[in-house]
């Protein structure tokens, strides 16, 4: 039944031009989990990303965009999930699970560092998938030109240890099933203006990238 939810949603998204547009509505989700993390952090990214889209791309997604606990069978309702936070995240062995089944089902997680949760994802994510590394993505990557080129990978939009932002990759079966920028604060630059007061600028590749990553995960598979 979960199966069944994940690819009827993504079957709507099956092309990015004409028929991308003209899919039904669909509604992201942002992770719940455990472990102290502030998941709630960066409530108006994701809302902003989805009006972006609608607005850029001609997608219908749902503006309301609701709280999921990763071991929730409502998780398989959302073709694309964003997690974020600065710290602890614990996944249990049955949300490790669940999550597991939802990416293999066809969904699509979108982890932003948001600061200090790097060591943390890691180790839960092998709870996922102990089989599966994160890589580097390769800036030829689908995910980096889907409707806007991002020729040198995600970009820098918070400073924090002077590092070079980067976009690391769980690849299953030749698709792409989660997403994850370090040193970037991708989901930070979704924000309202006046959370952080980036230039518009700044704000405009990020909502980009983000919509590419929308793109990716709504138009099914792509050769990775």
């Amino acid at each position: 039944m979960r199966l069944f939810v994940i690819t009827a949603v993504l079957s709507l998204f099956s092309g990015l031009s004409s028929g991308f547009a003209q899919a039904s509505s669909c509604q992201l989700a942002v992770l719940r989990y455990g472990g102290g993390g502030d998941w709630y952090a960066n409530p108006t990214s994701v809302p902003n990303l989805a009006a972006f889209c609608n607005t850029q791309l001609g997608t219908r997604i749902d503006v309301e965009v609701p709280y999921v606990e990763v071991g929730a069978a409502a998780l398989f309702n959302h073709p694309w999930v964003h997690m974020t936070g600065h710290g602890n995240v614990v996944f249990s062995p049955s949300e490790a699970r669940n999550l597991r089944a939802y990416l293999e089902a066809g969904g699509f997680l979108h982890i932003s560092d948001n600061y200090g949760m790097d060591v943390y994802i890691r180790k839960e994510m092998k709870k996922v998938f102990p089989e599966l590394e994160f890589v580097e993505l390769p800036f030829m990557h689908p995910v980096y030109h889907q409707n806007f080129d991002f020729d040198s990978g995600p970009p820098k939009i918070h400073e924090h240890d002077q590092h070079p932002a980067q976009g690391f990759g769980l690849v299953l079966d030749g698709r792409l099933i989660c997403y994850y920028d370090y040193e970037c604060d991708l989901g930070d630059g979704w924000e309202d203006y006046q959370v952080h007061r980036d230039p518009a600028a700044v704000r405009q590749r990020a909502l980009e990238l983000g919509s590419n990553l929308v793109a990716y995960a709504l138009g099914g598979a792509l050769e990775d």
